[in-house]
């Protein structure tokens, strides 16, 4: 088979490596891009050279792990990661082997590889020459590659199945992280899972809990982040992952929510998902809330005399667990801070009556770089919930307004006193009661700015210092 438009780059390193006696193929995505027919954007490479030997040809390249992995620059910042072939025995913490011996031979390799369909390897065909793999520099323009499949990969690849390369069981025992991967290929390729890897899923799934919670992290927002994302999470339901990464959603699909007065005819966990199914933004974190967006329901669900069930505050607590839930998976600050007031400022009110003070409100709760992602959320949460249109006409109001106010800004930095006039006031060092002071003068004045003079709120810093 041709591949046509490689790299330079990658180009330069194939050539080098081969000019330099050592075997060399493609694998990973590019393989599977090249299957599918794509424009290959994933290089990734294997040989028979050894790092050491690797870094003494390419000198701008950098090797800091124990696993034969070679980071090579290329052209526009790219960097081509070039693995020694290996075997690996024991793994203790369910994710690294113990011991790593350098292997002698690409099928070698291959046969430690999690799934059939990255198995696969893309070799240069032999020329017959003796130096078939000492090609010169000069003598490569289109080259001819053979697929190197041990596996049945590139059959498993054309009937969209994602089987474990030999014993499921083997292969998810020496890397836990492999059960999420599983999901992660079939939810991003829209490819069914073998019914033997299946089984062993569901087996092993416990194993998953003592995989650190950035590398979940990773997985689970690359399922996310993927077109078929509401099947992704069903399908860790269903193999029985979500109870271990995300036992808070994991329950809510036992909280039903059909009764009396309310619109939603699905489950608390269903309508999650199916929220984050119909939800527009391609932000991850955006996403990441709309399916957590009603988690706290589960805490508070209850139901009255005559039927009616109720989850009164469940943004209060469901923006609490979302907290713990990004602690868990390691989000960075700004990760966490907006998931949390997405999940707690979710249940905001769109009534065509709101006063200006209560948007302001609103926009101070969630920020105004968050506006239109919390807008977003309110279009999966109606969808989600069984509505047919994705926003109300009080939607549509409220989204004007926001954009009113936010012509006409008020902010406790417009007021009349500062930090300042308050601590001397008070006689009182700078601290969260300063802020707590401003932030009620401010409520205050909002709807009524003819009372943002400097006498008025002098002397209403007393008397708030007064009565707290």
């Amino acid at each position: 088979m041709k591949i046509n438009g490689i790299p330079t780059g990658i180009e330069k390193i194939i050539k080098k490596l081969e000019a330099s006696g050592f075997e060399v193929a493609i694998v990973g995505g590019a393989v599977r891009q090249m299957l599918k027919g794509e424009k290959i954007t994933d290089w990734d490479l294997t040989t028979d050279a050894k790092p050491e030997q690797i870094q003494k040809l390419f000198k701008k390249s950098f090797y800091n792990n124990r696993f034969g992995t070679v980071g090579v620059p290329i052209a526009d910042g790219q960097i081509v990661q070039i693995t020694t072939y290996r075997t690996e025995e024991k793994y203790t913490d369910k994710r690294h082997p113990d011991v790593i011996v350098w292997g002698k031979s690409l099928e070698e390799d291959l046969k430690r590889r999690d799934f059939t369909i990255n198995a696969m390897a893309l070799k240069k065909v032999e020329s017959g020459k003796p130096s078939a793999l000492r090609l010169r520099l000069e003598e490569l323009k289109v080259e001819s590659f053979v697929l190197i499949d041990p596996f049945d990969g590139q059959k498993d690849f054309k009937d969209r199945i994602i089987r474990a390369v030999g014993e499921p069981d083997k292969r998810f025992a020496e890397d836990a992280l492999r059960l999420l991967r599983a999901v992660r290929f079939a939810t991003v390729l829209n490819f069914s899972i073998e019914q033997k890897t299946q089984t062993a899923i569901k087996k092993n799934a416990s194993l998953l809990s003592e995989i650190s919670g950035e590398r979940i992290r990773d997985e689970l927002f690359k399922i996310i982040e993927s077109d078929n994302a509401a099947d992704g999470i069903l399908l860790l339901k269903d193999l029985e992952l979500l109870k271990i990464i995300l036992p808070e959603l994991e329950v809510c699909f036992a909280v039903e929510q059909k009764s009396p007065k309310r619109h939603h005819i699905f489950d608390v966990g269903t309508h999650c998902v199916l929220s984050l199914k119909n939800c527009p933004s391609k932000d991850t974190t955006v996403r990441f809330a709309t399916l957590l967006h009603d988690i706290g329901k589960a805490k508070v669900a209850k139901v009255t005399e005559e039927g009616v069930r109720t989850f009164y505050n469940h943004e209060v607590v469901g923006g609490y667990l979302a907290k713990k839930i990004a602690d868990r998976l390691h989000l960075s600050h700004e990760q966490k801070d907006k998931l949390y007031k997405l999940v707690r400022f979710h249940q905001f009110t769109v009534d065509e009556k709101q006063t200006d003070k209560a948007l302001r409100r609103f926009i101070r709760n969630i920020g105004i770089e968050n506006i239109e992602d919390m807008m977003d959320l309110r279009i999966g949460d109606r969808l989600g919930g069984g509505l047919q249109q994705p926003e109300s006409w009080r939607l549509k109001l409220f989204r004007q307004r926001i954009k009113e106010v936010l012509k006409k800004p008020f902010t406790v930095a417009d007021l009349k006193i500062n930090g300042n006039d308050v601590m001397k006031a008070l006689n009182i060092k700078p601290g969260p009661e300063v802020g707590r002071i401003l932030n009620e003068l401010f409520e205050e004045v909002a709807d009524d700015k003819t009372k943002n003079t400097k006498e008025y709120l002098l002397k209403r810093v007393t008397e708030l210092e007064i009565s707290k």
